[in-house]
């Protein structure tokens, strides 16, 4: 069964910095597209970063400077550097990857999801 599992959310000040890992489990063929998204409260989840298997990014104008997205593909994994954040980036974010497992269909997978808060 896949699995995306994220890491490093957490409270920090406007200006500040925080790290998103996450990690994909479960027997798998290929792993293409990888994404952040998020989704502020009462807001609809807007995309953040998104990296292909062979690095090309992609950013959310809003954070375009601020974050960057990378990947290790040998341990399945993609990082989002959140940097200068403000207090509009308060959001849940999510992992999500467009996942082809050994056993099941291609699909698109999510994490469960990390609180972002940025607050002074």
């Amino acid at each position: 069964q896949v699995q995306l599992v994220e890491s490093g959310g957490g409270l920090v000040q406007p200006g500040g910095s925080l790290k998103l890992s996450c990690a994909a489990s479960g027997t798998i063929l290929t792993i293409n597209d990888m994404d952040w998204y998020r989704q502020a409260p009462g807001k609809e989840r807007e995309l953040v970063a998104s990296i292909s298997t062979d690095g090309n990014t992609n950013l959310a104008d809003s954070v375009e400077g601020r974050f960057t997205i990378s990947r290790d593909n040998a341990r399945r994994t993609v990082h989002l550097q959140m940097d200068s954040l403000k207090p509009e980036d308060t959001a849940v974010y999510y992992c999500s990857a467009d996942i082809i497992p050994q056993f099941y269909r291609r699909a698109r997978y999510w994490g469960q999801g990390t609180q972002v808060t940025v607050s002074s």
